[in-house]
């Protein structure tokens, strides 16, 4: 069973990657784009065979090490 993780910065943190991607897109001539954040995806090959349980190892993962809960969030898939 795989699991996939998107994390990403929560909404009001600043995001100067984000920010540097814009304006490296705009200086490209892409001109449509108002804001870019960025994030990572993270994807996991996981033993376990029950869905629920392994989502719920994947998030006690995102708490304690994937993710800073502080300025992030996440979302974990089964896939």
């Amino acid at each position: 069973m795989k699991a996939r993780v998107t994390i990403m910065l929560k909404d009001g943190v600043l995001d100067p990657q984000g920010e540097a991607i814009r304006h490296a897109l705009a200086g490209l001539g892409h001109k449509g784009v108002e804001s870019v954040r960025q994030g990572k995806v993270i994807e996991l090959d996981l033993t376990a065979t029950d869905p629920a349980a392994a989502e719920a190892e994947v998030a006690r993962m995102c708490e304690s090490l994937l993710a800073n809960t502080v300025i992030e969030r996440y979302r974990v898939e089964i896939i």
